[in-house]
């Protein structure tokens, strides 16, 4: 469904330490996904939103919510005339989709989803 928050995203200084605490407090499992990144799907009692736990970045790295667009680009070119830009442009997740973040006009991180099992 469009337009709905459809994958969160919590970034960790030492995720496989973190993951002990969302164990413990909300009893969510951890997969990882690469053994060359530190990436790992949460699982929880529901099917939606999907969750990922991660590294983290930067400084600046803080939880992020996507939401399931139909274009990217069309969504960046409208956060852009209302006032917002984007801080992570459009890239691949190969065989899956794209994404993209987005800063609003008061800085918050907003994640785009696109689904394309062509993308890469």
């Amino acid at each position: 469904m469009l337009n709905t928050v459809c994958f969160f995203e919590i970034p960790g200084d030492d995720p496989e330490k973190l993951q002990g605490f969302y164990r413990e407090m909300f009893d969510w499992s951890f997969k990882k996904v690469s053994e060359d990144f530190r990436y790992y799907s949460i699982q929880t009692e529901s099917d939606t939103p999907k969750g990922g736990l991660t590294a983290r970045q930067d400084e600046k790295h803080t939880p992020v919510f996507y939401v399931k667009v139909k274009s990217i680009e069309d969504a960046v070119g409208k956060a852009e005339g209302l006032g917002g830009h984007a801080q992570v442009p459009k890239r691949p997740v190969p065989g899956v989709g794209w994404y993209a973040v987005l800063l609003d006009p008061q800085g918050n991180r907003i994640g785009l989803w696109e689904d394309d099992a062509n993308a890469g």
